[in-house]
């Protein structure tokens, strides 16, 4: 709330935001049962058994070779009843059409009672349905006419009854769905007339006019295939009539059906199978990956460090890898945000010292009338404002390295040549008493490779011209810094030695903090920040190298000077 008692927008805008992630977290594993990521798993692995047993579904050769194997049947039974109405019914035709027995090449005709007897008897054996024409094509008999003292009565068999409830529920199930798919509609149409004649059927005439048994399939209105053969029937090799045999496709349908129904019932099993894998590789994935999303949300929307990223790095997969980076990048972010406190602590503690001796000398210089104690309150004056220039332009330069680092684009450089040009231009000074650095051939290194690392060329040479610089100003003079670079294992590493008076007992690791500054005797204050070895802890550690400091302990056990060490990662 502002002093006018309104409420500022941006707080409400991220209580809203907040309040809005953990209700999400909350109520989302509730809400969405099945995530998308779960249903992508559940289709990809059901899209295979699910092809696969559609595409068996479709047995249209195994069809065919029942169908084959029926009409086989259908053609047989068709000939042994043909052969026996031959037999037993054929009579010797006069002009007057009164049947008489033999003279020699008479025309020979069928019988009408004694082949309905026959056709009858025999149809209902085979379980088929039979009707006999005659040399003209007319219907002589039909299996399903029964003759009555009221005329003609045709019987239709019933399909027979189902043993359960369950299995007539299935039935018509399949058929309205797979029996339905199934039918093929290029198939001729059958119609079943009252009377018909021998041109209504092809197989028919054929048996007739060239006395060849042919046979056809044709399809119902009601979905069901129907196959019929018709032979001729004979009297030696004189064509009396033709017999046509007919049979629904039930058989067909009922091992189509048992074919189609251990599929299924092996796919029902697959898919089982398949669902509850999907759903325990989609519980191993997606859920830990929905967990850490809401952690992470919470972690960003927390004002403190009370919610944390899960560790799942014990499950040894890319799942454990992630939360592991995560919680690495938080730990990171952490760090970050602390150094960037600590940081501005320390930035408001060092600016805060030049500035109170600033202020206190320019109060004093308006109240003090020697001149003498005036030019040395200016020159307090001057030395503090160039601290405070200095300081702030090395502050700027630390607050942007993360930044720069970050953004930068590395590339192979070598570090040799880098050393040795540092050290010319340190050498370039017409002070005779100024120590002199000095490039250390290893003879070792001779014939080696050359030292090659990735990284930003101006910041490595900051690096090293730190060191050298902190070197020079703790040596004695006209003393050696010895600078070394050479090899080991992985890494490249570079080695800053001088003759100074080594680094204070303790105190290895702390000469990198921020603001520390243990200058030697006789230097003048403030010339230096204590900036530049945290600067370039920072470089190497950004190039995931090392940096440490030793003191260089002669054979008799006495300081003889620091030793910095460099450790970057070569490029392979």
């Amino acid at each position: 709330m502002n002093a006018d008692g309104d409420i500022r927008l941006d707080d409400l805008r991220m209580k809203s935001e907040t309040a809005a992630t953990e209700a999400a977290g909350a109520r989302g594993p509730l809400r969405r049962l099945f995530s998308p990521l779960t249903l992508r798993i559940l289709a990809v692995n059901l899209a295979a058994p699910v092809l696969l047993v559609l595409g068996l579904l479709f047995l249209d050769q195994y069809e065919d070779t029942l169908i084959a194997a029926e009409l086989d049947a259908l053609r047989t039974q068709g000939e042994l009843i043909a052969a026996s109405i031959g037999e037993g019914a054929v009579v010797i035709a006069d002009n007057d059409a009164i049947p008489l027995f033999t003279p020699e090449g008479a025309m020979r005709v069928i019988d009408p009672d004694p082949a309905r007897q026959l056709l009858r008897r025999q149809a209902s054996l085979a379980r088929l349905r039979a009707q006999l024409f005659d040399r003209d094509g007319k219907l002589l008999a039909d299996s399903r006419l029964l003759q009555g003292p009221g005329g003609e009565v045709q019987v239709q068999d019933l399909p027979p009854m189902e043993s359960s409830t369950v299995l007539r529920v299935v039935h018509k199930v399949y058929d309205a769905t797979i029996g339905r798919l199934t039918v093929d509609r290029t198939l001729e149409p059958y119609n079943d007339q009252a009377r018909p004649n021998a041109p209504d059927y092809k197989e028919v005439m054929a048996a007739l006019q060239a006395g060849e048994a042919g046979n056809s399939v044709r399809l119902r209105n009601d979905g069901q295939k129907v196959l019929s053969v018709a032979v001729p029937v004979q009297f030696y090799k004189q064509i009396v009539g033709a017999l046509l045999v007919s049979r629904d496709g039930s058989n067909v349908d009922k091992r189509m059906f048992a074919v189609r129904g251990s599929i299924l019932g092996m796919f029902a099993w697959v898919l089982a199978l398949t669902v509850l894998t999907s759903l325990f590789l989609a519980g191993t994935i997606a859920r830990p990956v929905r967990q850490l999303a809401i952690s992470a949300k919470r972690v960003r929307d927390s004002k403190n460090r009370q919610h944390t990223i899960p560790d799942l790095s014990k499950r040894n997969d890319e799942i454990g890898e992630l939360s592991e980076a995560l919680r690495d990048m938080t730990e990171s972010l952490w760090r970050r945000m602390d150094a960037t406190e600590h940081f501005a602590a320390d930035v408001a503690h060092e600016i805060k010292n030049p500035l109170t001796s600033l202020r206190s000398a320019v109060e004093t210089v308006g109240r003090v009338k020697d001149p003498e104690q005036q030019k040395r309150l200016m020159s307090i004056i001057m030395d503090d404002v160039t601290r405070l220039d200095r300081l702030i332009s090395e502050i700027s330069d630390a607050s942007r390295l993360d930044a720069e680092m970050s953004r930068g684009e590395m590339a192979p450089m070598k570090i040799k040549p880098l050393v040795e040009a540092l050290a010319e231009v340190q050498n370039a000074t017409d002070n005779p008493e100024a120590p002199r650095v000095q490039v250390v051939e290893d003879t070792a290194q001779k014939g080696a490779p050359e030292l090659v690392v990735f990284g930003l060329e101006t910041r490595i040479g900051q690096v090293f011209r730190n060191l050298i610089g902190n070197a020079v100003s703790f040596s004695p003079p006209r003393g050696v810094i010895s600078v070394w670079a050479g090899r080991q294992g992985r890494y490249v590493i570079v080695t800053v030695e001088d003759q100074g008076p080594g680094i204070p007992a303790g105190k290895e690791a702390t000469i990198f903090s921020r603001f520390y500054s243990e200058r030697p005797e006789g230097e003048k204050f403030g010339t230096h920040s204590g900036l530049g070895l945290s600067i370039s802890k920072t470089i190497v550690e950004g190039h995931r190298g090392q940096i440490y400091a030793e003191n260089i302990i002669g054979d008799d056990g006495t300081i003889r000077g620091a030793r910095f060490v460099v450790l970057l990662p070569a490029a392979h």
